[in-house]
């Protein structure tokens, strides 16, 4: 069983498919970490504006060894996004993504692109969104959480950056693919959200 969920930044999907993963006891991969991982080495090198450093990065990314805590920063957040929007990254990331949702019983991968590229036959898919208002606020008390002083009009003025360019962007746009159901989570808290997502995987698997 693999279980696709996608949508934009904060919108929920990371905490609905960790819940998802866990109630079918399925290994869950957060795709948004890999784009980190690659932004946080371009960065530590000096070299985000460079293509062949941030494809050389993907090439040797070992997901055993990512950082979610780590790499769940504001700053990693932006450069996630400038290398996820080149074409050499997005190849260089795909098989991999692929041979994790492969796994005997299946998976759940949560990103941008899931439903409509990396696993375009999961029988499950989800595309999970917030109003950017609510989605600034999330990550904004987030972040605050981790002592990371950033303004919220700053936070909101990112998500919707981060939302043109993961829209705008000619490789694997973040897009709802057709046969993926829409669950809009902002005006539900987690419980719900969870129950709504739930109810929509039971379905699809019925």
């Amino acid at each position: 069983m693999i279980i696709a969920i996608d949508g934009p930044a904060a919108s929920g999907k990371g905490t609905l498919a960790r819940r998802l993963a866990a109630h079918y006891g399925l290994p869950h991969l957060d795709t948004g970490l890999l784009y980190r991982a690659v932004g946080a080495r371009c960065l530590k090198e000096g070299r985000l504006g460079d293509e062949g450093a941030s494809v050389a990065a993907a090439l040797s990314l070992d997901v055993s060894a990512l950082d979610p805590d780590a790499l769940r920063t504001a700053e990693l957040g932006e450069a996630a996004s400038v290398v996820a929007a080149r074409p050499g990254v997005r190849a260089a990331l795909l098989d991999l993504q692929r041979r994790f949702a492969a796994q005997a019983g299946g998976a759940v991968l949560d990103g941008r692109d899931i439903g409509t590229v990396i696993c375009p036959d999961a029988p499950a898919k989800l595309f999970v969104t917030a109003r950017p208002e609510v989605r600034a606020e999330r990550r904004f008390r987030e972040l605050a959480g981790r002592s990371e002083t950033i303004a919220y009009d700053a936070v909101l003025a990112d998500i919707l950056k981060r939302d043109e360019r993961d829209s705008g962007r000619s490789s694997a746009p973040l897009l709802k693919a057709d046969d993926a159901v829409l669950l809009d989570t902002s005006d539900l808290g987690i419980e719900a959200a969870f129950a709504a997502a739930l109810a929509i995987v039971e379905a699809r698997r019925a």
